[in-house]
């Protein structure tokens, strides 16, 4: 059985295209998701084997938030859209298939079909790795967007992953994997990241390692994997 994650504003949208997929007996749907936070913590506790994408959502609409997936997670993906001028585009960022709103019974089944090859080949498809632009953050009950240029460095414990700005540190579904490798933050240890932006100074100490200060005053470990990476990166 194919394990399916819905992710749709619409909550009659997902109602309806979840009944479709369960008439199938070849889907079960594993979760539904209201907006991309909800859908990124889904995709990390139930690991579906294909995302039925919304494209037009608030704030965090579907082609952003394909870059917020951890490429080992990455399912196959499959847009949903009412707009036709999102078809061309679905299959320029290489997404398995698009369906266009209402979903049709017959053309719902052609997809499955393709999926079922898909997932045979390639089960986790690569979208390459196209730039973060905002960062979605809990706050509050709310939804927060940080700009990745305001953040001073992001830490991970077992709470989860945390991003320090001047305004608050804020918790976010994103992975420290992620967030290093499509916004511009650098590793200095397997546990932070830090905006080269913000950095004031970096202590060397005995064993190789160093502690990294920031322009905020935050204190930073700096492991001896990352030391020679990260003095090229600020040209030392």
């Amino acid at each position: 059985m194919i394990r399916a994650l819905i992710v749709d504003d619409e909550l009659h949208a997902r109602e309806e295209l979840a009944a479709l997929l369960a008439e199938s007996g070849e889907v079960e749907v594993a979760g539904s998701c209201a907006n991309a936070p909800e859908a990124l913590k889904a995709i990390h506790r139930l690991r579906p084997d294909v995302l039925f994408l919304d494209v037009q959502m608030p704030l965090i609409d579907g082609f952003e938030m394909l870059a917020m997936i951890d490429p080992e997670n990455m399912p196959q993906v499959v847009f949903v859209t009412a707009y036709d001028e999102y078809a061309l585009k679905a299959f320029e960022e290489k997404t398995l298939d698009y369906l266009l709103k209402p979903v049709e019974k017959d053309r719902l089944a052609r997809t499955i079909e393709k999926l079922k090859g898909a997932l045979l080949r390639e089960p986790h498809p690569s979208f390459g790795n196209p730039p973060i632009h905002r960062i979605p953050c809990l706050c509050a009950g709310r939804i927060k967007l940080v700009d990745p240029g305001q953040i001073d460095h992001v830490r991970s414990d077992l709470a989860g992953v945390h991003v320090v700005t001047p305004a608050g540190e804020f918790f976010t579904e994103l992975t420290l994997k992620v967030l290093e490798t499509r916004t511009g933050l650098v590793r200095c240890h397997k546990q932070h990241l830090v905006n080269l932006a913000q950095v004031d100074e970096i202590a060397l100490q005995e064993g190789g390692g160093a502690e990294l200060r920031t322009r905020a005053g935050h204190r930073l470990p700096v492991s001896r994997r990352y030391l020679k990476a990260l003095k090229d990166a600020l040209g030392f």
